[in-house]
């Protein structure tokens, strides 16, 4: 175990600086403090510490496509990207329906050692949305899977649906729904509305997202379940969990970077980089997406993280793959669009990329305050440099990235696991 001080740090952006001690993986002293003899030293300037980011959807590619991204390089983005934890989704070849493939992930994910990887068991065999997968063995695996999801496809059975919701309040684990009703879809390939029409693009209906997130909610009242709603992307679903939860329904629910920033104008372009699932909305959504964020009504920001290979995404628009890289671009985007705006404050910042998604994924060491005594999962941020985004330089074997040349705000500096540094000054720890 190793002794680091953080000087002149400002924990949530608030106050003077202080300096942190963090010995044996914990945050021992706060305060005006001389160096141990032993210690490694950050000097902080001021920048803002944080509690160390969770993303709650990742997708690594591991097993499967590790021609697109590995647990490795997938783990060295996130810490890069300030994370201390990520769920990797389900969706891999073989499908994380199983104790075998979800222990793998985890134990692939302790050998990177950059970051806590959470396997997500997949809610049905193969994610054909047929039979309920092991949901028991694999919440009493080694990897203790503590959300399941069939990310990317719609648990659409409204009965398998409250099976896994009821099976899920005995194990105290989450179900997370893709929400898109695939009858309402067949074909879709962008936001139905005047840019899908003027393009000559199958329509996706709000209806689609939306339909499906209220009967899931309905579902998990009855069953006094936990539902996590996956990538939300429409007004009417903002509107649909605000009404779920003063209901007193146990619904959380994530929005991605993307939603909050980009909108179907993007689509002018034909680039397939802008293609996602669910797809990019009209502004009127993003800037209800960014106050329900504010708000509450949706809890986190979740990365979506999709790497895709060239062949899959410089090819025309109906044949490329949904998705965007997205772990070391979100901090940036929440400073764009929540920070810069007046949206969010710093705890704000801490409470959507921390404190609710560690809350959600059932984490007991991340997400907690930057107080003695506590573990030393730690980001820290510089708020005021922008840096320009090359998908190319990137961790991520990918480099499908929507925000290619643009300039974007926040840095993140340093990243702390456990007390470890992980990623500092933009380079992986050795």
């Amino acid at each position: 175990m190793t002794t680091v001080l953080i000087k002149g740090a400002r924990p949530y952006g608030e106050g003077d600086p202080v300096d942190v001690l963090v010995e044996d993986g914990v945050i021992t002293d706060i305060g005006s403090l001389d160096a141990p003899e032993d210690a490694e030293v950050i000097e902080a300037g001021g920048q803002v510490l944080l509690p160390g980011f969770v993303d709650l959807h990742t997708h690594l590619r591991e097993p499967g496509r590790e021609d697109t991204e590995t647990i490795a390089t997938g783990s060295a983005a996130a810490a890069l990207g300030g994370y201390t934890a990520v769920f990797a989704m389900a969706n891999t070849d073989p499908v994380a329906d199983n104790a075998v493939i979800v222990d793998h992930v985890w134990r692939r994910g302790q050998e990177a050692g950059l970051v806590d990887v959470h396997p997500v068991g997949a809610v049905t065999v193969g994610l054909k949305g047929e039979k309920l997968a092991e949901l028991g063995t694999m919440a009493k695996s080694e990897a203790r899977v503590k959300v399941f999801s069939d990310d990317g496809l719609c648990v659409a059975d409204p009965l398998l649906m409250r099976r896994a919701l009821e099976y899920s309040t005995a194990l105290g684990v989450v179900i997370a729904q893709h929400a898109e009703e695939p009858r309402l879809t067949v074909g879709a390939q962008a936001h139905e509305g005047e840019q899908a029409a003027r393009l000559g693009y199958t329509g996706w209906p709000a209806s689609a997202e939306e339909s499906i997130v209220a009967r899931d909610c309905l579902l998990a009242e009855h069953a006094n379940a936990r539902l996590h709603v996956c990538h939300v992307s429409t007004s009417g679903t903002a509107d649909i969990l605000k009404w779920a939860k003063d209901r007193g329904t146990k619904v959380s629910a994530e929005v991605t970077p993307h939603h909050l920033l980009l909108t179907d104008e993007r689509l002018a372009t034909y680039d397939p980089v802008n293609k996602v699932n669910p797809p990019l909305r009209t502004e009127s959504d993003a800037e209800k997406l960014r106050a329900a964020l504010a708000e509450g009504v949706i809890d986190c920001v979740a990365t979506d993280h999709a790497p895709h290979a060239v062949q899959d995404k410089d090819c025309e628009w109906s044949h490329a793959r949904p998705g965007m890289l997205g772990l070391q671009t979100a901090l940036s985007i929440v400073v764009e669009t929540m920070v810069r705006t007046g949206l969010l404050d710093w705890r704000g910042v801490a409470r959507v990329m921390s404190e609710r998604p560690a809350e959600i994924g059932n984490l007991t060491d991340h997400g907690r305050p930057i107080e003695v005594g506590e573990p030393a999962n730690l980001t820290l941020v510089d708020p005021d440099t922008e840096w320009t985004v090359r998908g190319a330089e990137f961790a991520s074997i990918a480099a499908n990235t929507p925000y290619e040349g643009m300039r974007l705000p926040g840095v993140v500096t340093a990243t702390l696991l456990r007390g470890r540094i992980t990623a500092r000054e933009g380079k992986i720890a050795q």
